[in-house]
């Protein structure tokens, strides 16, 4: 048989090292084949693997500095070079998050062309060029850019693959943009679940769900945004009054600020090149500029951040001088969000450094409190408590070890969901989602939100948010909650983010509040 219609199982296959420097393609295809045989997060194996690479490679940081870099691979490394890892990087993301963003659409049509599944690291090759073709779009047998990237694969082949899998690679590759429906129409409005799963990679299932949900139109166009990379929002904060951020290393800045002590520059507004959106401090950052923003992040003057995780802080509505709790709060953007909102509030009640307290409870894992710590110490004049705690373990014990009370007057729990919302960025839950999965969260949540309503204070807020679509973790649950409440909570307020008509992250949030006459 040959070689393009059956996959052939051969000894002396070459090992892939963890590091390497082939550049952005190898890279991607090494996260890729560790994705496809652990099928564990993305974002997680990536980041792994950005700890494993060296200064310079792929792994570099998107944040490092030129200084940074040269004190870690010598003096030759230059800002140049530290700007040619990140776009390395980039690169090596794009076709990472491009291949598991299509890959129903392409093992699809690998399938008509090879008998038997391929071992994963074959598997990777054959997906980061089959999305390189699919990205490219058809082109005439031979020529133009589908030969190139051809050409291309089969050289990464020839250094990732025994010598028989390299030419396998060749065969399938050149057969693939021709393959019934790798290169279709959109769908029809009218199109049904299985072709909608199969042009757009989701699973058949979900779509199901959707049409059902949302209709025909919603479920084409919620479909088309999850499958179109997003742009980097940054949200500026506390614009009225913008934080210090790091000066450039030769004092003077272009836009009018003024140096102070310690090397930072007061009184600076956001740069011309940040893109103002629809929400107000929300901007669009575009390519390029990243020596700038890595001084604004690093100064705290900038947060990347999608405008859908602020509807529940903004819901929750905290006020100066108040105690804020956020249960589930790592990896910490709505902490911050809340942090800065009481900043502001204070502000404007005089109230100077005591504007109000952020009290983050999260469980204690090293990677998820690591975050939440790093985000917490961006907060201002706003005190910040962090309790390591269960949520459904937490005792008013506990709280009091930390001198706090045992009720607040305001709580917001965003709690863990299916995500369904936030499919766009996280380009592998889709796969790693199973239908029983949305039951099972649903349970927990409710769990969660009955742990999280025995410390509201009589009259207090609780906002309950989740980054998910469906409405059986999202008004369901809250349904379930007040019919379990007897008359203690009322639903005051319900705020829906949906990417088709929001252009942003999908979410939603409830402002439940606690009867005033009952005791805490």
């Amino acid at each position: 048989m040959e070689c393009q219609t059956v996959y052939l199982k051969v000894a002396g296959m070459k090992p892939l090292p963890d590091r390497f420097s082939a550049g952005a393609w190898a890279s991607a295809a090494a996260v890729l084949e560790r994705w496809l045989a652990r099928r564990g997060r993305l974002d997680a194996l990536l980041e792994e693997a950005g700890r494993k690479w060296p200064v310079g490679g792929p792994g570099l940081p998107l944040a490092v500095t030129g200084q940074e870099a040269a004190q870690a691979s010598g003096p030759a490394t230059s800002l140049v070079a530290a700007l040619a890892a990140r776009q390395e990087r980039a690169r090596c993301q794009h076709l990472l998050y491009g291949a598991v963003r299509h890959l129903g659409r392409i093992n699809a049509a690998l399938e008509t062309v090879i008998s038997q599944p391929p071992r994963a690291r074959l598997q990777a090759v054959l997906l980061l060029a089959g999305f390189e073709l699919l990205e490219a779009g058809a082109e005439p047998s031979g020529e133009g850019q589908a030969a190139k990237i051809v050409h291309h694969a089969v050289g990464q082949a020839k250094t990732l693959l025994s010598p028989p899998e390299a030419r396998l690679v060749n065969a399938v590759l050149r057969k693939l943009p021709a393959t019934p429906g790798f290169h279709a129409a959109t769908p029809a409005p009218a199109a049904g679940a299985a072709e909608l799963a199969r042009f757009f990679s989701h699973p058949e299932w979900l779509i199901r769900r959707w049409l059902a949900q949302f209709g025909a139109d919603a479920t084409q166009r919620l479909l088309r945004w999850n499958q179109t990379p997003p742009p980097v929002y940054a949200r500026w904060r506390s614009a009225a009054t913008p934080p210090p951020i790091p000066a450039p290393a030769d004092g003077p800045t272009d836009r009018g600020g003024t140096v102070g002590a310690g090397g930072v520059v007061a009184g600076i507004q956001p740069p011309a090149f940040l893109q103002p959106t629809s929400w107000a401090g929300v901007y669009v950052v575009p390519a390029g500029n990243w020596p700038e923003i890595e001084r604004l992040l690093a100064g705290g003057a900038l947060y990347l951040q999608d405008p859908a995780t602020m509807i529940a802080p903004e819901l929750l509505d905290p006020k100066a001088g108040e105690t804020v709790v956020d249960l589930c709060a790592a990896p910490g953007g709505k902490s911050l969000v809340l942090a800065d909102l009481l900043e502001e509030r204070g502000r404007r009640a005089g109230l100077g450094t005591g504007a109000g307290t952020v009290v983050a409870v999260d469980l204690a894992d090293v990677r998820r409190i690591g975050r939440l710590k790093e985000n917490l110490a961006r907060a201002r004049t706003t005190g910040v408590i962090l309790v390591q705690a269960d949520v459904l373990q937490l005792s008013s014990r506990l709280l009091k070890e930390h001198h706090l009370p045992g009720a607040f007057s305001a709580i917001l729990l965003d709690v863990p969901c299916s995500n369904t919302g936030v499919m766009r960025h996280r380009v592998d839950v889709k796969w790693r989602l199973r239908e029983a999965d949305i039951a099972k969260h649903a349970g927990q949540q409710l769990a969660l939100l009955s742990a999280a309503a025995r410390f509201v204070a009589p009259g207090g807020r609780l906002v309950y948010s989740t980054c998910s679509l469906e409405s059986e973790e999202n008004e369901e649950v809250v349904e379930a909650f007040l019919r379990g409440a007897g008359g203690r909570f009322s639903l005051e307020q319900t705020r829906h983010r949906r990417p088709w008509e929001d252009d942003c992250d999908g979410a939603g949030a409830f402002l439940l509040r606690k009867n005033a006459q009952l005791k805490t």
